[in-house]
């Protein structure tokens, strides 16, 4: 990775002086060496167990031919479509590489990433399938997380043939368990030092890609490449650099991103939200946002392919990294994000407040949903300014036409207020930036979307759907909002006109 930057002296100091103790402090070796005081005392949770992603290209290339055979395997039993369960981690960059590379042409398989508990949602996929030509691959880390596991049982109640379903989890797992118990095509188990955030080079990413038709075969050599290359100091410096800004007050860090890698922003927000969140410190990834001259918080990532014109950004910081390969490209982020740890003094392994939400939600769907009130969203507005941030979050199925009614509502509060904004679809933001939302700096102001379309979906097994489960997920993430004393508010959209509901919104501003 070559990194360019475009900084004013006040900028250039600060940033050089942080490399320099990042070079003094031996960050770049201590990493390599799985140094976990690097970031912590030792014995501290969730470090040591997750370093398995520095070296897991040149691992996962070495099962290549074992992942090969099992696309022909796949395409030999007729299947046309693959839908991936999953959530987060495992589910963030099989969808980068199919929004990077395009659905390929057959025999690659059509591939549809769900990750979401909306109804509609799971409807939209299941209309867009043949079940007895569709494998169903159920993609978690823990074995026990509760979307992929509601998703599986009610694909495997339309489709009760284990040859239709194969399994990417850890050793050990109730997932796993539940593989062999229901006859799975295929088990494919993953490396447990790694995090979900950190795992798009590992099987959870790259059987995907595979079965999508990428070559995943020269994205993993570019991979090993980047791993190799990553000695000129490319991925210390950004990270270090961008924790130098952020604790001089530059905390929120909007991506630029060249086509065809645009779909990149959702999981570069994952990675970094939810690695650096926490103890009220934080860097805020922004992806998609409208054009800008940026404010007094930001820094800007221009990531380029090609010679393409950097993005005009005042005298903002402006970081330019150039692209040979998606998959070199996770990489260098990963690494640039753990320095980034480093610089900022937490652990950028763990996710401690993602549990909060989790634990309201099983709350809510064992004692019923509790009378939330909406709140108003003028006091959504009321002294809004820098370094305040707006995050919206739609509890709502994926639609091109909200995201731009969207795009106009973040356009206006920039024009308006001149605040950073995020957009994310809820329940996936909960495993993403949810965490930085709870842990990050107490800045964020918060707009939950939701609508009052009553379509469900059956869960086998279970005394509700599809309906109460994203409700209560909804209704957990406010609570748990609210008990850190944020600001949150939420609308409820007429579903028969969602993207009206939203420029209502943008016009109140």
């Amino acid at each position: 990775m070559r990194v360019h930057s475009k900084l004013t002296p006040e900028f250039e100091g600060l940033v050089a002086s942080a490399v320099e103790q990042a070079r003094a402090d031996r960050v770049f070796d201590r990493l390599w060496e799985h140094d976990v005081t690097l970031w912590a005392p030792e014995g501290t949770p969730e470090i040591a167990n997750r370093l398995g992603w520095l070296r897991v290209a040149e691992a996962t290339l070495g099962a290549i031919d074992e992942i090969d055979a099992f696309v022909e395997e796949v395409r030999g039993a007729g299947m046309t479509d693959v839908v991936l369960l999953g959530m987060g981690g495992s589910s963030l960059a099989p969808e980068t590489y199919r929004r990077s590379f395009g659905n390929l042409s057959p025999p690659a398989l059509r591939l549809h990433v769900l990750d979401s508990t909306e109804p509609l949602q799971v409807v939209a996929v299941e209309r867009d399938i043949e079940l007895d030509t569709t494998l169903f691959v159920v993609s978690s880390k823990s074995g026990g997380t509760i979307e992929p596991n509601s998703l599986f049982r009610h694909f495997y109640g339309l489709q009760p043939d284990g040859m239709h379903f194969a399994a990417i989890t850890d050793p050990g797992t109730q997932m796993g368990q539940i593989a062999s118990e229901h006859g799975f095509r295929r088990t494919f188990v993953n490396d447990p030092d790694i995090g979900g955030r950190y795992s798009a080079l590992s099987y959870f990413g790259i059987v995907l890609a595979a079965l999508a038709g990428v070559d995943v075969r020269s994205e993993l050599n570019a991979a090993v490449a980047a791993q190799r290359a990553s000695e000129d100091e490319s991925g210390l410096y950004l990270g270090a650099a961008l924790g130098a800004l952020a604790n001089a007050g530059r905390d929120k860090l909007a991506f630029v991103i060249d086509p065809p890698y645009q779909s990149l922003g959702p999981w570069a927000e994952q990675l970094i939200a939810e690695s650096t969140g926490k103890q009220g410190r934080g860097v805020l990834p922004i992806a998609d946002e409208p054009p800008s001259q940026g404010g007094p918080d930001r820094v800007y990532l221009h990531v380029r392919n090609g010679e393409t014109k950097s993005p005009d950004v005042g005298d903002a910081p402006l970081f330019t990294v150039d692209v040979t390969s998606l998959s070199g490209l996770f990489f260098d982020l990963e690494l640039a994000t753990a320095v980034l740890g480093w610089a900022l003094g937490i652990n950028p392994f763990d996710q401690p407040n993602v549990q909060q939400a989790k634990d309201n939600t099983s709350r809510v769907l064992a004692e019923g949903s509790p009378d939330i009130e909406d709140g108003d969203f003028g006091e959504l507005l009321d002294g809004l300014e820098p370094p305040s941030y707006v995050a919206i979050m739609g509890y709502l199925a994926y639609d091109d036409a909200v995201d731009e009614a969207v795009a106009r509502l973040r356009a206006k509060l920039i024009e308006r207020h001149g605040v950073a904004t995020t957009w994310g679809y809820g329940p996936r933001c909960l495993h993403s930036t949810g965490q930085f939302h709870k842990g990050g700096p107490a800045t964020g102001r918060f707009l939950q979307l939701v609508h009052d379309d009553e379509t469900d979906a059956e869960i086998p097994g279970e005394e509700y759907g599809f309906r109460t489960l994203v409700a209560a997920q909804a209704d957990g993430d406010v609570q748990t909002l609210r008990t850190h004393g944020l600001t949150t508010v939420r609308v409820r959209l007429a579903a028969d006109d969602l993207a009206g509901g939203i420029d209502a919104l943008t016009a109140r501003v």
